[in-house]
């Protein structure tokens, strides 16, 4: 018998508040200000609860996730490293052939526009794979 989460049933939405509500210092904050800002970039962006909570933002794949740590909010996109960065968001895990991730420190602002870019970025390589794959017979 599987045992049921605490969370099941609840939507990400919600308990994405919940996480940030819960971190109740500059990491909610700054998980907040980047929750808008994706917002801002992608209207229709789908929120997601995923690897026992961590907010995940999709559209057509995922974009990127929202992790809190002691002293950083990491932002990882899950195909951060076929996206161009002329801003030079991405300050972390920039060796790996996928993912790069942005690390925001209690202080530091992230320019808003370039992050929007990047939302957008990842959205239209997103969609242009989509496109790309063959669809499956049914």
């Amino acid at each position: 018998m599987k045992k049921s989460s605490p969370t099941e049933g609840q939507p990400a939405s919600e308990l994405i508040d919940k996480k940030i509500a819960g971190l109740g210092d500059w990491r909610g904050e700054t998980l907040s200000r980047m929750r808008k800002l994706i917002k801002e970039a992608d209207p229709d962006v789908v929120e997601e609860w995923k690897w026992m909570g961590t907010p995940v933002w999709s559209h057509e794949g995922i974009i990127c996730t929202g992790e809190s740590y002691k002293s950083i909010v990491k932002l990882t996109f899950a195909k951060g490293a076929s996206l161009q960065d002329p801003a030079k968001l991405f300050n972390s895990s920039l060796d790996g052939n996928t993912r790069r991730a942005i690390d925001i420190h209690e202080g530091e602002e992230v320019d808003a526009d370039a992050f929007k870019a990047l939302i957008r970025a990842a959205i239209a390589l997103n969609t242009s794979v989509e496109k790309a794959r063959p669809k499956r017979a049914k």
